[in-house]
Formats: structure tokens, C-alpha cells, sequence
């Protein structure tokens, strides 16, 4: 896993170049922000159960098919598995906001996520609706705590959304 300057790093050395002005303001802005990503990490570990349930019943509540006979989280087992993926997500999306890379995103959340999921004929689509729902719940929460500048909670759940949704062939 990789951090903002480790990536910065390893990418100029790649190209054979040198620091230069705008890499070094987005070190200072990534460095900047440290306070901040700590903090909403903490907030999401805290209440990542929460955000779960919460981001799941209102994903049930929006398609219901889901939990109705032949739905995809329809049996207590297939409801548990789906809370239990979701937790995943969140999880990873809150170390690649520590880090403030998403590397850490496609290293060990969505390498062979398509084909597992697609062999196991979970649907794309309401995976990318429930982390949605779980990034908007978890800034809700953070408002609720009086952070009001939520925009660093986007990148990694809106990446994660936007790849997977790029798989979504059903």
C-alpha cells in the first residue's frame, strides 16, 4: 500500500524527473490534510457497523427485489454476506483516505472483484448504489460532528463506484 508521497515519489523516479512546484503542492496539500483524514477515518471506524445497516436499509428500501425471494441478499445467509461485503468496501475505502491513494483500492479491494462477484451472480449495480449510500451516510455523520468540508470522504468512494460500474455489464 501506498501513500500520496510514496506514489508522488515512486512516479518521478519513473519518468526521471525531479520534484518540481506542482508536485510539491500536492505533497504539502495531502500533508495538510493528514489532521482531517485521521479524523474522518476514526469517525467511519467507530461507526462502520452503523454506516453498513444504515447504507443497506436504505438500499433495500430503494430496491426491494434485493431481499425478496430470488433477490440477491434474499435468505439470512445472502443478507449477511451482503453486509458483510459492504463492510469490506468501507473498510478499504477508509485506509485508501488515510492514505490519500486509491492504489490501495485496485491492490486489494477490486483486483478480480468483477469475475468473483460475476461468478457469483452478485449484481454490479447495487453494489455501486450501496457504497454511494455508505459515502453519503458517512458524511452525514461527519456533519453531525461538525466537520462541514466532506469533499476528501469523495475520491476513494466515488473511485471504487466508478470502477465497478465500469464492470457492471447487467
Amino acid at each position: 500500500m501506498q501513500d500520496k508521497t510514496t506514489s508522488v515519489v515512486m512516479s518521478l523516479g519513473l519518468m526521471g524527473k525531479s520534484l518540481n512546484g506542482d508536485v510539491v503542492g500536492s505533497v504539502k496539500d495531502f500533508l495538510a490534510t493528514g489532521r482531517a483524514r485521521v479524523q474522518v477515518a476514526s469517525i467511519i471506524g467507530s461507526n462502520a457497523s452503523e454506516i453498513v445497516k444504515t447504507a443497506a436499509s436504505q438500499l433495500f428500501q430503494e430496491q426491494p427485489q434485493l431481499v425478496r425471494p430470488g433477490g440477491n441478499a434474499y435468505t439470512t445467509r445472502r443478507y449477511n454476506m451482503y453486509l458483510r461485503d459492504m463492510n469490506y468496501f468501507l473498510r478499504y475505502c477508509s485506509y485508501a483516505l488515510i492514505a490519500g491513494d486509491v492504489s490501495v483500492l485496485d491492490e486489494r479491494l477490486l483486483a478480480g472483484l468483477r469475475e468473483t462477484f460475476n461468478s457469483l451472480g452478485i449484481p454490479l449495480g447495487p453494489t455501486a448504489r450501496s457504497i454511494q449510500l455508505m459515502k453519503q451516510t458517512v458524511k452525514d455523520k461527519l456533519v453531525a460532528t461538525g466537520i462541514t468540508d466532506t469533499k476528501l470522504v469523495d475520491e476513494p468512494f466515488d473511485y471504487v463506484v466508478r470502477e465497478i460500474s465500469e464492470t457492471d455489464v447487467g
